[in-house]
């Protein structure tokens, strides 16, 4: 199967995972609103209101997502993998991606503890290259390392993905075992892997280039017909910064570029949802088969776990367990 046709074939999870995203944002706008009007009518503190709102519908959404939304990123990623190794996908992809995470993961808590340490072990892993950057250089070579670290989280997310598919792709296998062969293989195969950096920070710049952009505008027409919300709003910073003294940035004290600065967020927001959704995954299908096809002929073994040890204590962790199981 093709990319495209492993992409297509799975989009059934990108739009389910959609109408949650839709849900979730609905729920912290609403929150917000709630939060913003209550506070506001009764004791004059809309803009504490708004906080509170927020927070709260934070909450809400964090419970949704660790309940509901990885079965669906889960899901997809086996399915891709599927698609990759076996070159075919069942029919209804979504009751099979369902079944192997079930398989693959009995519990939340089991799924939550795998991905947990493969997040470890990358993290830590990036954090040693940006120190390296802040050590070499000092202070350009600190920003240097900022760079760099802003970039490894990006490239990090793409590589527990891979990660994971590997821990699917290897189902005969522990997930604790497939976990650190996963790990090896990023460093065993660096080079190969390395060729997808243009295509995920490409794809990803032109989405928000595109889709960000519009949304933002979008978003601004809509506010610049409720401009007293917006003066209220500014008005509620400037008295809360008199009463503590404080100075805030000069934009949010005007309504017109506090308007600005809403409509922007909120079209990052959009842009977040939609890239995460649908640009995400088909940047992924083909980032995840160069990773599974470096490894399918030269698994790590028991000797390539070592070249990691030292370089993360996690992954040192999770290799001594496993030779105590």
């Amino acid at each position: 199967m093709t990319n495209k046709e492993i992409y297509k074939k799975t989009l059934v999870f990108s739009v389910k995972r959609l109408l949650i995203d839709l849900i979730e944002l609905l729920l912290l706008i609403g929150m917000c609103v709630l939060g913003f009007l209550l506070l506001d009518k009764t004791m004059n503190q809309g803009l504490i209101g708004l906080f509170i709102g927020l927070i709260v519908g934070i909450i809400i959404i964090a419970i949704i997502s660790h309940f509901i939304s990885y079965s669906l990123k889960a899901g997809q990623i086996a399915m891709m993998t599927k698609g990759i190794t076996d070159g075919a996908l069942p029919d209804n992809v979504y009751a099979e991606g369902k079944a192997i995470v079930k398989k693959r993961f009995a519990t939340v808590a089991a799924y939550y503890a795998i991905t947990n340490v493969i997040k470890g072990i990358f993290n830590q892993l990036g954090k040693g290259i940006t120190a390296v950057g802040k050590m070499v250089g000092g202070d350009a070579g600190n920003n240097v390392g900022s760079a760099i670290s802003s970039v490894i989280q990006i490239v990090v997310a793409y590589l527990c993905d891979c990660c994971l598919g590997w821990v699917f792709y290897r189902e005969e296998t522990s997930a604790a075992k497939a976990t650190c062969e996963g790990a090896v293989l990023f460093f065993k195969h660096g080079k190969t892997l390395a060729k997808n950096m243009g295509r995920i920070f490409g794809m990803g710049i032109l989405s928000l280039l595109v889709i960000g952009g519009a949304f933002t505008g979008i978003f601004y027409l809509i506010f610049m017909l409720i401009p007293g919300a917006f003066a209220a709003l500014s008005n509620e910073i400037i008295e809360i910064s008199a009463k503590s003294n404080s100075a805030p940035p000069e934009f949010l004290t005007n309504p017109t570029t506090l308007m600005i600065a809403a409509a922007a967020v909120l079209g990052i927001i959009i842009w977040t949802i939609i890239h995460s959704t649908f640009i995400r995954p088909f940047i992924l299908t083909g980032v995840l088969r160069n990773y599974i096809e470096s490894g399918k002929n030269d698994i790590p073994n028991e000797s390539s776990f070592s070249m990691l040890d030292k370089k993360s204590e996690k992954f040192a962790k999770l290799h001594r367990e496993l030779g105590n199981a």
